[in-house]
Formats: structure tokens, sequence, C-alpha cells
């Protein structure tokens, strides 16, 4: 066999393989022509990549979303406890011991309206004396003052806490100026009180504390005018929601001959009994205190309103006896406007 019928074979086979390759690259030339025609920017790239046979990647997995924490249930959740922010109950509220605390609330009412003030307590020389040619203002300004303090946190390594509380409430004849302005009354309230914290619910009422106290009540004056009384309390707390609830009975410890005012029970009764309810800055407050022997007692209705920070409006009602110590036996409506300090 000839050295050209050798060839011959491997020329067929070139030949064959050169038109594969061809055939190949006019396949993909069209693939790729086909895919310069396709407007989306992704559906493009995909194109390209089959017509060059690249694999795409598996689309990455959603990365794990952070746990949300748990919705608010509210105004109460968003502020916590009032009666554990107010005794610190709670070892998250507790701030250690002798720093000033607000008590009872602290006001100002500039203008506190009495349409019968009393002036039967005071000497006829007295110009708020009733026998007088002046007499007391019907429109008087009145405040109440006060703070408590931590004595002993954690007493005798119980949940227990000591603390002293203090008191002033006075009522100015501020406008008084026939009389000089005198200071018609001014109460002083010191008292010591050992709180138990408690958590046991029913019903959805919530036990929060359990509080023995010993308070002195006094208004500094002598002779006629002079009015003053100790008790003994216990006194218990309860919440539900934005409600919170106190009640306390006391007995009074102080009786005899030389007593100013020995049945001062008689009217200011042997208890009381207060509601609050706290909602976007307003307070709603209501406190009642009755003697069933003798059916005398007194309801004190009050409502505090966002005036700007620190301060709140405040309008309190008041029917019955024992607003102050020298009127403890006088029947009297009232109606308060001012401001309350607010915490």
């Amino acid at each position: 066999m000839s050295s050209a019928e050798l060839l011959q074979p491997c020329r067929t086979v070139i030949f064959l393989t050169l038109m594969a390759i061809g055939a190949s690259h006019a396949a993909d030339g069209g693939s790729l022509a086909a895919c310069a025609g396709i407007g989306d920017d992704g559906e493009r790239l995909a194109c390209y990549d089959r017509a060059s046979g690249r694999v795409a990647p598996l689309p990455a997995p959603p990365a794990p979303q952070a746990a949300q924490p748990p919705a608010d249930s509210g105004p109460v959740a968003a502020r916590g406890s009032f009666l554990s922010q107010h005794w610190e109950l709670d070892e998250a509220d507790k701030h250690g011991t002798f720093r000033f605390r607000p008590h009872n609330d602290n006001y100002l009412l500039l203008a506190n309206l009495n349409p019968a003030p009393n002036g039967a307590p005071f000497r006829p020389a007295n110009p708020l004396s009733s026998r007088s040619a002046v007499g007391p203002d019907h429109v008087e300004l009145a405040f109440q003052l006060g703070f408590k303090t931590k004595l002993v946190e954690h007493a005798a390594g119980s949940r227990g806490d000591l603390w002293f509380g203090y008191t002033q409430q006075s009522y100015w004849q501020a406008y008084n100026t026939a009389a000089s302005r005198p200071f018609r009354e001014t109460n002083y309230q010191p008292e010591l009180m050992a709180v138990l914290p408690l958590d046991l619910t029913l019903g959805g009422v919530r036990a929060r504390f359990v509080n023995i106290g010993l308070v002195h009540q006094s208004n500094g004056q002598s002779g006629t005018q002079s009015r003053s009384w100790n008790r003994l309390y216990a006194q218990l707390g309860v919440e539900r929601g934005a409600l919170a609830v106190t009640a306390r009975l006391w007995r009074r410890l102080d009786s005899g001959q030389d007593d100013d005012n020995p049945d001062i029970v008689d009217y200011m009764g042997r208890g009381d009994i207060s509601a609050s309810w706290r909602h976007e800055g307003h307070e709603l407050s209501l406190t009642a205190r009755r003697n069933l022997s003798t059916r005398n007692g007194a309801l004190q209705a009050s409502w505090a309103f966002p005036v700007t920070a620190g301060l709140k409006g405040y309008v309190q009602l008041f029917s019955g006896y024992g607003q102050s110590l020298i009127d403890y036996n006088y029947s009297q409506k009232t109606l308060g406007l001012g401001f309350l300090i607010d915490y």
C-alpha cells in the first residue's frame, strides 16, 4: 500500500473532527447571540451561564431572624408595679438606706375653697374666730409636703424593711389681708413603718405588702386649740394592673383625762381605704374612712393630670370630718385647685 493510501483514513478523521468542532462553535455562537437579546439582567446572565456550561450556584439559605422580644402588655407592664416602686418591694426596685423618697402626695393648692370655714376653735381675740369681725376667709392656700427614708433594709435577715416617714399639712389664709395672712392650721405627722413584701395572687389581684406602723399626729398648739393622737396600724397593699389599693386598720394608743380630743375616733374612724388608678400620666385617687358606730367619716377624691415634667395639675374634693386636726369634729366640703409634684 502506497503512502497516499495510508494517509487517506487520517485525512477523513481530521475532516470529521474539524466539522464537529465547527458545528459546536456555530451552536455556541447562536446561543450567545440569543442570550444577548434578553432584556432582564438576571435572566441574561443565567443564559450566558448555560451557554458556557457553567453551573449556577445554589441560592444561600435565608439568615435566621433574631428572636423578637415579647410584646409589651400595656402601660402597666412598661412601668412595672407602682406599689413595688413606692415601697421598694422587689429587689430590682431597692435603692438602699437613707435615701429620701416621696411618701404621701406632695401638693400645693393655690385655691382651697370652703363655703363654711370653721372659726369656732379660735379664741375671740383671734381674727380667725367666728366671733371676730374678720373671721376665716372662704379661700385659702393649702399644701402637703413630706418624705420617707429607709432606715434598715432586710431587717434581721428578713425580706422586710424599716422606714421613717414625715408629712406636714398646712392651711394658710394667704388671701386674708384683714387677718394679716395667718396660718390657720398646720399638722405634723412623723411615723415609723415596718414593711414586709408579699407576692400572693388570687383572682387576678396581687397582694404586694403588709405594713405595721406607729404614727403620731399633732398641730403643735396649746389650750383649746391643741389636737394630737397616736396610733398603731396595720396596712395591706394590693394591685391589679393600673389599680392599686391600700387598706388600714388602726388602734388609738393615748386617751385619758388630759386628752385634748378624747372623741377623735368617733369622727376619724378606725381605719381607711385608698384606691388609685394610673394611666398615661393621669392619676385618679379616692380615700374613704368611716366609724361604723357613729357613721361619721370622710371622703376625698383627687385627679392629677400631666402639665410638664415633674409637675401635674391637681384637683381635690373633700367631704366630711377631719380634713385637718383642728376640724376633726367639724363637717365641711372643700374644693382645691393647684399642682402635684410628680414622682
